[in-house]
């Protein structure tokens, strides 16, 4: 299991192992860890560390004095390394003392170079050092930001995205949001982070994510409390979740999921929810709905009603929403239903909110961002800009489980502010991205519903495997929802073999 702890909890255990170590001690083993780092991409991309141009973007405060004393120890083993200084009263003092004793050079951001030839005119001496920089490390903002880049710090991450050096973000890159993976104006473009200690949120949910390139972590000793913030499932987690057939199961102890969904504009939906359903694990699928013909054609396993879904027979969970259109009676009976619901797509909006509230029964909502944005009366902008916030807020408000999906899926817990972590899925890939890939989701999550898994692991562990079938499927190259559904089962047994 990956984790990600809040910057508060981050801070406080940072606290208690500093109050118990020698001074600088902690920011020592930071230090160790970001230069191993920066030299292992060294020695992969210019075949040395010697001789290599390393550029220091440094703020004020302990970030900068990670890369300072990281610089430090690539200095000494020669590479050459330039501290661009942003606030020069305020940089570490003793990492700044480290890097000049071990022959590293500083420059502000306003001094003029007059060995910067033709480029003189255009740029101040730290632009120029960052343009010809084979290693830019970001040290500017800590876990501690707000808000996007200070502007005087906006034409050094431009030069640093032009020059074609590979960037090190310390910690997390410098103008994005460690809690929430917000981007709240410009920010520097990372191909690897080094965090220390334990990830933070918004290494992990876009857009941020997006920022961060590669995660490295090192362990600096941090003591940290047994409930994260945010965790992403791994394939052992996923591997301990899935539903395995005893001996003695058959279809009924399996779990049968009904599946209300498609319409006679939206047959597709029903098919794609079924197949979702079915390479899910179900010991089998009810159809009730207009689209039975469609079904049974693709699927005769399936067994059909046009009754709807109160007369549709015994299921241990139903899926109800995609390709409804905007027939509310079989959401009204779904959502009556003393079973697991999983509302999707059209039924989101057909739902009463009162009546998901008043369920005893678990519910998993899944909207995309428009979706979400629609349920909570913003824009969707709003919602992708902070998704940890709007899938946390719907949960809350609709009393029930909530899989925001999306470039960075997440799955929130009502029971969020009582303890329960926040699941980001790590899987996927932009391919998924097509017409009824969601409706297979839906099914899958349903059989795992059906199977007796609780929401919260139903969802999660259904967009694991949602986004790694995704990836087999599509292996680079356009791809379409049926042939995820199709892929589920390569996706099961890769979890499986570990």
């Amino acid at each position: 299991m990956r984790t990600a702890y809040s910057v508060e909890t981050v801070r406080a255990a940072e606290r208690d192992l500093m109050a118990r170590l020698p001074e600088g001690a902690l920011m020592q083993r930071a230090a160790a860890g970001l230069a191993a780092a920066c030299a292992d991409l060294l020695g992969r991309g210019y075949g040395r560390v010697y001789g290599s141009r390393v550029v220091l973007l440094v703020g004020s405060g302990d970030n900068g004095g990670d890369a300072l004393y990281a610089g430090a120890r690539l200095a000494r083993r020669g590479a050459g390394v330039t501290a661009v200084l942003l606030a020069p009263e305020r940089a570490h003092a003793a990492g700044l003392a480290a890097l000049r004793r071990a022959g590293g050079r500083t420059v502000g951001i306003t001094d003029a170079d007059a060995d910067m030839g033709a480029d003189a005119d255009a740029d101040t001496a730290a632009v120029a050092a960052v343009r010809r920089a084979d290693l830019v490390v970001d040290g500017i903002v800590g876990i501690g930001g707000t808000g996007g880049l200070r502007p005087e710090a906006v034409p050094l991450a431009e030069a640093a995205e032009r020059s074609g050096a590979t960037v090190v973000a310390v910690d997390l890159p410098s103008g994005v949001d460690a809690d929430t993976g917000e981007v709240r104006g410009t920010a520097l473009r990372a191909d690897l982070t080094v965090t220390f200690g334990t990830h933070k949120p918004g290494l992990l949910i876009d857009p941020a994510r997006e920022y961060a390139g590669s995660v490295r972590l090192v362990g600096i000793g941090l003591d940290l409390p047994a409930e994260p913030e945010l965790e992403a499932l791994q394939h052992a987690d996923v591997a301990r979740l899935l539903p395995v057939p005893g001996a003695e199961s058959d279809k009924y102890r399996r779990g049968v999921v009904g599946i209300a969904a498609g319409s006679a504009r939206y047959p597709g939906a029903a098919v794609l929810a079924v197949a979702g359903a079915l390479r899910g694990g179900a010991g089998a699928v009810r159809y009730a709905g207009p689209a039975a013909r469609d079904v049974i054609a693709r699927f005769p396993e399936t067994l059909v009603s046009d009754r709807g879904p109160k007369h549709a027979g015994r299921v241990q969970a139903w899926v109800v929403g995609p390709g409804a259109g905007d027939d509310a009676g079989p959401v009204a009976e779904v959502l009556a239903a003393d079973v697991p619901v999983l509302i999707d797509a059209d039924g989101l909006r057909l739902a009463d909110a009162s009546a998901v509230r008043a369920r005893s029964a678990p519910t998993l909502l899944t909207p995309h961002a428009g979706e979400a944005a629609a349920l909570l009366g913003v824009e969707r902008e709003e919602v992708e800009a902070g998704r940890l916030v709007a899938a946390r807020e719907l949960a809350g408000r609709y009393g029930a489980t909530v899989l925001l999906k999306g470039s960075t899926t997440l799955v929130a817990d009502p029971k969020d502010g009582e303890g329960t972590a926040v699941r980001v899925n790590p899987t996927g890939t932009s391919w998924l991205a097509t017409a009824g890939s969601g409706d297979v989701l839906s099914g899958l999550a349903g059989s795992l519903l059906a199977a007796g898994l609780p929401a919260r692991d139903a969802g999660s562990v259904a967009a694991y495997l949602h986004g790694l079938a995704g990836r087999h499927a599509a292996d680079g190259a356009p791809v379409g929802a049926h042939d995820v559904a199709e892929a589920i089962p390569g996706a099961w047994r890769d979890v499986m073999r570990g």
